[in-house]
């Protein structure tokens, strides 16, 4: 069970700071809040991934992801970031929550690699989804995921992409299943966007590393 109503973790992360130039080439969007603590409390509730346990964000951004499992009561947070931006936003979140718990290490995501010592239980992604300059991006970042745990691993994708990630997943030898299908609202976030949003039809997985 979660420790705390999902109502409030929800609350929480409304709070939080959003990126202030976001950059078109890394794919940023903020994680909503509302699909955010959904996701983190459905992993908590249902699979009890979170608290108690060691948990790596992958492109953490802002850090949506990252304080709400510290939230939720994981016993310690390392978020992987690459940009500088986001990650001065995350600092301030953290430091407006008075969060000390949460680390950040500033690398590119897809170089990421700990085979030899799977410290992380549970790893969680919102990895680009490969629009723009990026094909394949989300697939990189999923596969570093795998490589960091022992345990689970958690990922957003396009509902489009699930047959094809389906497979990824038997050949790398993941148990997977899709938790939830969701509606991602798209802010306007770039000059080219042409609506206020978009929703895009998403998928919630879950893989396990088979031991």
């Amino acid at each position: 069970m979660a420790r705390i109503k999902l109502k409030k973790l929800e609350e929480y992360l409304q709070g939080l700071d959003d990126f202030e130039s976001p950059k078109i080439q890394l794919e940023q969007y903020i994680t909503p809040p509302h699909i955010a603590s959904n996701i983190l409390y459905t992993i908590q509730s249902n699979f009890d991934d979170i608290e108690g346990k060691i948990v790596a964000d992958l492109g953490c951004g802002s850090g949506m992801l990252a304080i709400g499992a510290f939230i939720l009561g994981a016993a310690h947070v390392v978020g992987f970031e690459i940009d500088d931006g986001a990650i001065d936003v995350l600092r301030t979140n953290l430091d407006d929550m008075e969060i000390e718990n949460v680390d950040v290490v500033q690398c590119d995501v897809t170089k990421l690699t700990c085979e030899s010592n799977k410290i992380f239980d549970t790893v969680l992604l919102n990895p680009p989804f490969g629009t723009k300059n990026n094909a394949g991006m989300d697939m990189k970042f999923l596969l570093v995921a795998i490589s960091l745990t022992n345990g689970a691993v958690y990922s957003l994708h396009k509902s489009s992409t699930r047959d094809f990630i389906k497979k990824k997943a038997g050949e790398w030898g993941l148990e997977s299943q899709v938790v939830a299908e969701l509606r991602y609202d798209l802010p306007s976030s770039y000059k080219f966007h042409k609506k206020d949003s978009k929703d895009i039809a998403v998928d919630f997985w879950r893989f396990e590393v088979k031991k």
